[in-house]
């Protein structure tokens, strides 16, 4: 990808403004670590993996800005502040746990030292996950075999991760592999991360792309026009559950419906252990005029009551497999996932 979603440049955070986009290309640079922390909370920035790293170079950032005599204190603010950013994502908790863990094991070192730490930790999360995304997407390439109608939700490209992306990540290395694909997206409701993002990506990746209405999914399916669907994942729970966008549950049951496989592709930062089921992830309820407004224009009455989840759970019987960089993990995942991960 010729865009970067997040760097770190300097001693500041530069993040392309995702809110803007097709319509323009601007980059936030971040010079304080509260920046970051809204960046990540209005949506500056998302995806899980993409929002992790972000929460690890937030933290490096706050820890640089702090003084000596304050140290201990200001870095557990930062830490609470990054988890109260967006609950939904386990990328986010997984990140700031490994900045903590470096802090609470280094910081008899002195403070400058456990600065300079908590800023290499950081670069090193965001180096392995365009990493672990570039091997995802070689194992799920692998997996697709012949498919070359691929449908897919939301936006899990570059733009969700540090780089190349999962289930994108995925469709990117068939291209690379020289595999003549189609990709159908549909626009995603209420953000319209498929129509603003991910065919903006497919697009200036030069790979063919159609854009479809949420309500569309239905009809390919049942016309046999897809092959195989894949998405991201906001959380995979210890049983196999996946938090994904909202809408990724009714793709999933159509696809049952339909005899399509539905594979999820993340990495392994998105698994939680903790979690037993999708039952004990935590739904993030997003601003109202999210649903209510699109560009800023109304398109529902006034004072009109609104729901607006932004996430659901596909069950793991839904899911045909979940592509991970160490490997294609399939059922029974609630004993296959720990075989693979540990």
């Amino acid at each position: 990808m010729s865009i970067k979603t997040i760097e770190w440049k300097g001693n500041h955070v530069s993040l392309i403004d995702q809110r803007l986009l097709p319509r323009r290309e601007v980059y936030r640079v971040c010079r304080d670590y509260t920046e970051v922390a809204r960046a990540i909370r209005d949506m500056v920035i998302r995806g899980a993996p993409a929002i992790g790293v972000a929460a690890a170079m937030g933290v490096a950032l706050g820890a640089l800005q702090i003084k000596k005599k304050n140290f201990d204190r200001e870095v557990e603010r930062i830490f609470q502040i990054f988890a109260k950013t967006r609950p939904t994502a386990i990328n986010l908790f997984w990140a700031l746990e490994r900045m903590r863990r470096v802090y609470i094991e280094k910081r008899g070192l002195g403070v400058d030292a456990v600065k300079a730490l908590l800023k290499e930790e950081a670069q090193k999360i965001y180096q392995e996950d365009i990493s672990a995304n570039r091997l995802l997407g070689k194992v799920g390439a692998k997996l697709l075999g012949n498919a070359t109608r691929i449908l897919t939700h939301c936006n899990a490209g570059a733009l969700a991760t540090a780089g190349y992306g999962t289930a994108l990540g995925v469709i990117r290395a068939m291209k690379e592999s020289g595999k003549q694909i189609e990709v159908m997206v549909d626009e995603t409701r209420p953000f319209l991360q498929g129509a603003r993002l991910t065919a903006w990506e497919l697009k200036k990746e030069r790979i063919p792309v159609t854009l479809l209405t949420d309500n569309s999914v239905g009809y390919l399916l049942q016309r046999g026009k897809v092959d195989a669907v894949i998405v991201g994942c906001d959380r995979v729970a210890a049983n196999g559950d996946v938090a994904n966008k909202i809408g990724t549950y009714i793709i999933a049951v159509l696809a049952q419906r339909h005899r399509v496989p539905f594979y999820v592709a993340g990495p392994t930062s998105s698994i939680d252990f903790k979690c037993r089921s999708g039952a004990e992830i935590p739904i993030e309820e997003r601003d109202p005029r999210e649903v209510s407004h699109i560009l800023g224009l109304p398109i529902a009455p006034r004072g009109v009551r609104i729901m607006n989840p932004a996430f659901d759970i596909t069950d793991h019987e839904l899911i045909s497999a979940i592509i991970t960089e160490k490997g294609v993990v399939r059922p029974p995942f609630q004993q296959n996932l720990r075989a693979y991960i540990s």
